[in-house]
């Protein structure tokens, strides 16, 4: 064999050889953000992990925490499906006992993004599409006749469906899930006995006899990665859902690796060395020569694969860099083909659009592959409107939480950006607020404070409980859609930006809709979650009153400002009659009135004294007393040259998209 052939083999075997894989496991007897993605309502607290949050009655709650690393547990090579076993402590509080919650679960599942609905579905399915890729065991506190739960204190197996497969009572063992107190659970899968275990204590000792017992083989659901976390959920209920503590390991899953086998020589050929004599008079020389070689031999083939491993770099480095986005999301959403979403929207037809705005036009489309319905948005070809594209899919495709439009899926085929969305039953909340057909169905107070409660919750995920803080900057009526049960949901993220809580904000080109821009904003394109907040106050005004954020005056030519408007009235004591006249009365009056003041608070002048989302969240949630609102609204001057009024920046009538460099000065009045 030539030394460059000899070489060849060399690097090949060093290169493309596969490691062996090893069964794998984690511990963790506190919890942090490292290694673990929170979902929904879930939090730390304490280095344990709330799957819920303490709401009022009748509030609903959904929460689920995901090892943010796949997990192997079936080699397709060998064939062989792993065994597994997990250990956690957990507990379950109820602060109001005559509200009980739904119940916790453990599950195993190829998808890592997404969050089932609140209630009987645990966070563990959607409503609107029972049908899901999962293994789990629930901890079930509620009877849902639904799901054919047995009694409302069961320990179940589902496979793929909320109707358990197997189910057992914890009571028959002596213990409570609802008492409060720390359980164990043991769960554990023997792979080559067909056969799943859940063992329940209330101490560190596992005991002898499992409590749920399932002969079940796993092997056809077990793929080959998987992602384990645990789910949990309430319905008009106070329960707290508590992971205290967690490992995971596998088992039996060594998959063989594969060896580098020469042409035509077999297993069992030995290659004999004939014996050499060497005279004693060259042993010095031989050995200083072999010496040589075997220091210089390794140090040139070590050279060799460095230059080769440098070229290599260089060249995956720029592969990659052209490539990242796409790789980036292969474990995400779902990448569509072009011809697929352009047969769901009949060619992208006019008869199709929902919606338009400053970067692309939303399509409803009917996908046959799934039989569902789905909001395609197409985004312009511009540079801004790949920007926006970018923006928008990497930072809504690592968000989750149940007041968030649910991105499904993309597509970058044929110089088309497309994102595909879980479609909105009811539309955007500006439709629905400002109808212009009489006979279309009103917002209700209910609902309509639903939404204030939904958009404050999302809010206070976004700019506080993310890894990264993200500041929307396009907070919008149009912005927010709302599902089949009127819960709102926050949707387009092409302006949005990602920052670290710890850093200050950047001056940016300044962006968004006229009459939502904070004054601060206008004069220095400085976004903050504080800009957010003033966006989210106007929107609250909206809300209660009906009106948009800048009007004519009827029969006149006068704008007039919606947060101008109702604080006139505040400062008259007459807030109340700023609620929106179609509602005919229809609504609490002390519910009327907070959400106007707290409006009112968001869409201060003075950026410093405007609540954060968690302190508007907990006032809506009657957690904590309003905040302080004068009488009279404050009055905020940039000093510097000259100034302008809010009547001298309006650019349309109504709320368009807008863009423009940053203002030179600004008085608001």
């Amino acid at each position: 064999m030539t030394p460059r052939n000899l070489l060849a083999v060399a690097l090949f075997l060093l290169l493309f050889t596969p490691p062996r894989t090893q069964s794998i496991g984690f511990d963790f007897n506190s919890f942090n953000i490292r290694n673990l993605t929170l979902l929904g309502d879930s939090h730390f607290r304490d280095g344990v992990i709330g799957l819920t949050k303490e709401l009022g009655v009748p509030s609903s709650s959904a929460g689920a925490v995901i090892y943010n690393h796949p997990i192997g547990l079936y080699d397709a090579d060998t064939n062989i499906t792993a065994s597994f076993s997990t250990r956690f402590s957990f507990s379950i509080t109820n602060t109001n006992p005559t509200f009980s919650g739904d119940g916790l679960s453990f599950f195993l599942s190829p998808d890592n993004r997404t969050l089932g609905s609140p209630g009987g579905y645990l966070g563990l399915v959607n409503s609107s599409r029972l049908v899901n890729k999962f293994v789990a065991v629930e901890f079930d506190t509620r009877l849902d006749s639904v799901f054919n739960d047995p009694n409302d204190h069961h320990v179940g197996f589902d496979i793929e469906s909320l109707v358990s497969i197997k189910t057992a009572d914890p009571a028959s063992q002596e213990l409570n899930l609802k008492s409060g107190e720390s359980i164990t659970a043991w769960i554990e899968y023997k792979n080559e006995e067909c056969r799943l275990r859940v063992f329940l204590s209330n101490s560190s000792l596992k005991p002898s006899e499992a409590l749920l017992d399932v002969n079940i083989d796993l092997s056809s659901y077990l793929k080959e990665v998987m992602y384990v976390g645990f789910s949990g959920s309430t319905e008009g209920s106070t329960d707290l859902y508590l992971i205290e503590s967690w490992s995971f390991h596998t088992s039996g899953f060594v998959p063989a690796r594969r060896r580098f086998k020469p042409h035509n020589v077999s297993d069992s050929s030995v290659i004999d060395s004939p014996n050499i004599s060497i005279s004693d008079s060259g042993n010095g020389y031989h050995s200083r020569l072999g010496l040589g070689l075997g220091i210089a031999g390794p140090a040139f083939f070590c050279a060799v694969i460095a230059v080769f491993g440098f070229f290599s770099l260089r060249k995956w480095r720029k592969i990659r860099t052209q490539k990242s986005f796409k790789a980036e999301l292969l474990t995400g959403p779902r990448e569509f083909s072009y011809r697929e979403l352009k047969r769901a929207t009949k060619g992208f037809h006019s008869s199709r659009i929902i919606g338009n705005g400053a970067f692309g036009t939303v399509y409803k489309a009917f996908c046959t592959s799934s039989g569902g319905i789905s909001a395609v948005k197409r985004s312009k070809h511009s540079h801004e409107g790949k920007t926006e594209f970018l923006a928008e899919l990497t930072i809504i495709a690592r968000l989750r939480h149940k007041n968030l439009v649910q991105l499904q899926g993309w597509c970058v085929e044929k110089g088309e950006l497309l994102l595909v969305y879980e479609f909105m039953l009811n539309g955007s909340l500006d439709k629905l607020l400002y109808q212009e057909s009489v006979e279309a169905s009103l917002l209700n107070w209910s609902h309509r404070y639903n939404i204030a409660v939904g958009l404050a919750s999302v809010l206070t995920y976004l700019h506080q409980e993310c890894e990264q803080q993200v500041i929307h900057r396009d907070i919008k009526t149009g912005n927010v859609l709302l599902d089949a049960n009127f819960n709102a949901r926050l949707g387009d993220f092409g302006l949005a930006k990602l920052m670290d809580h710890d850093k200050s904000p950047v001056s940016t080109l300044t962006a968004g809709t006229m009459g939502y821009l904070a004054p601060e904003y206008l004069q220095y394109g400085k976004a903050t979650e504080k800009t957010d907040v003033f966006s989210y106050g106007v929107v609250m005004l909206e809300v209660a009153c009906g009106r948009r954020p800048i009007e004519r005056e009827a029969g006149t030519q006068k704008m007039v400002n919606l947060v101008d408007w109702v604080w006139g009235l505040h400062s008259q004591g007459k807030i109340i009659e700023a609620a929106d006249k179609r509602l005919n009365g229809e609504f609490k009056e002390e519910e009327m009135r907070k959400l106007l003041l707290v409006g009112l608070s968001c869409a201060n002048p003075d950026s410093s004294v405007r609540p954060s989302m968690r302190k508007v969240l907990q006032i809506l949630n009657n957690e904590t007393e309003p905040v302080f609102v004068p009488k009279l609204k404050p009055s905020l001057t940039f000093s510097c040259g000259f100034s302008l009024t809010v009547d001298d920046i309006i650019v349309e009538e109504g709320g368009g998209e807008w863009e423009s460099a940053k203002a030179t000065t600004i008085q608001i009045d």
